[in-house]
């Protein structure tokens, strides 16, 4: 079928992507494995806020694990394209197993300290440089090319739904047997997604000229988005988010909470549950959502993320900060939705890795420049200040940079020269 025809995604229809067994074991051992991810982030986030006030010894944290990313992620992408993804993330796995039960013994024995937790990022860091573009590679290859959105939406939708139930665990596990059992806890979870990627087929061998293709230089990825104007702009997109809003969200908050809020990791894990909601129901959301509506739907999330920030930097009550971060995650994690999948669906099957790392650097490359930028920021000019010049400057780049490329997100790329092109083999065993 051309694309010409191509077939108008319900919610009912893209929920048929689980009926491939690869991708639907895949989901149910991320789901677990990611919970206690977020467990972790919960409890180590709370161990930072106890050893210093300073934000800028958050932001050094985020650039210990930041710089090995930016260093490396493009080799993790090229590693993806030519090697075995599923060798790629046991070792992974197995790397990130052995930090979390060692980040675990320290804070049971509390000899924790600041330069621990930066050692263990940059280990973390390196991990991760290979781990996030091999994931976002291997998703596509386990579903079709119509099915990419998808499959994308529902992979993010367990993400963010992992972000409800871990910080609340955490707490539970925290208040029951101490800090360090969330660590611990998650060092078990990996053994899910270990179990799930053993059953993951190989990747189909494609022709000889793609098994060349996948075999050539980093710089092919980077030439590719260079040369697509929809998935530079996503990659601009996702950078100013990087810079502007996710330090905020992922390095600041637990002070912003003992600061401003004046509580304590009781209501930070009720602020981080709550804020996974809003990544939730915007992942959720993106499940059958026609392409004409995409860019639109963005440019309004846009614009609603900038207004949340804004209202935080103003000092608001609990609630009122709980409703601001719903609010605040929804718009980025149906931003950050879409925007992968405008830049999937425009890749190269033999580049996908590459491509993939090159979103990736646009997230993670940019946030120890970010993380130490808007946290050295709040330290100079005070937190409320510094969120309300993000907010505006990341609402007025956003908008301005998706209202060029509306009518261009709204056609197919392409390398999207088929709806009905076949499943590949790993989509299609069951």
């Amino acid at each position: 079928m051309p694309v010409s025809a191509e077939v108008k995604l319900t919610a009912r229809h893209a929920l048929r992507v689980l009926r491939h067994g690869p991708f639907r074991r895949y989901v149910i051992g991320s789901a677990i494995s990611d919970t206690g991810t977020w467990m972790q982030v919960m409890a180590q986030g709370y161990v930072m806020s106890t050893l210093t006030t300073k934000a800028l010894w958050l932001g050094m944290a985020n650039l210990a694990a930041g710089l090995p990313m930016l260093a490396l992620t493009m080799i993790g992408g090229s590693a993806a394209d030519r090697f075995d993804k599923r060798k790629i993330l046991l070792i992974t796995q197995f790397v990130q197993i052995a930090l979390a039960i060692s980040i675990g013994l320290l804070v049971m024995s509390g000899r924790i300290q600041i330069w621990h937790i930066l050692g263990f990022a940059a280990v973390l860091g390196i991990s991760n440089s290979f781990e996030m573009p091999t994931l976002s590679a291997l998703v596509p290859e386990l579903v079709t090319r119509e099915e990419i959105q998808s499959g994308i939406a529902i992979d993010r939708s367990v993400f963010h739904g992992s972000r409800v139930l871990g910080p609340t665990f955490g707490g539970i596990l925290i208040s029951a047997w101490g800090t360090a059992s969330a660590f611990f806890a998650n060092a078990v979870s990996f053994v899910a997604l270990i179990i799930a990627i053993f059953t993951l087929p190989p990747r189909p061998k494609g022709n000889a000229e793609d098994e060349e293709k996948r075999n050539s230089g980093i710089k092919d990825g980077f030439r590719h988005v260079a040369n697509d104007t929809p998935s530079r702009a996503m990659l601009i997109l996702i950078a100013t988010q990087s810079v502007c809003i996710f330090p905020i969200i992922t390095v600041m908050m637990p002070l912003y909470v003992r600061m401003i809020l004046g509580l304590g990791p009781d209501r930070l894990g009720a602020l981080m549950g709550a804020s996974a909601v809003g990544s939730l129901v915007g992942s959720i959301f993106l499940i059958g959502l026609p392409r004409e509506k995409r860019v639109p739907l963005m440019i309004a999330c846009a614009v609603g993320v900038s207004g949340a920030i804004f209202g935080l930097s103003r000092g608001p009550s609990f609630y009122v900060a709980t409703a601001l971060l719903v609010v605040n995650s929804l718009g980025l994690a149906t931003n950050f939705g879409l925007a992968s999948t405008i830049v999937q669906e425009r890749a190269p099957d033999y580049l996908r890795g590459r491509v993939s790392a090159v979103f990736m650097l646009s997230f993670v490359g940019l946030m120890p420049i970010a993380g130490l930028g808007v946290t050295s920021l709040s330290d100079f000019i005070g937190m409320r200040t510094a969120l309300a010049i993000a907010a505006l400057i990341y609402g007025a780049i956003t908008v301005f940079v998706l209202a060029r490329v509306r009518k261009q997100c709204a056609q197919p790329g392409n390398c999207e020269t088929q709806i009905g092109t076949p499943a590949p083999a790993s989509a299609a065993t069951v």
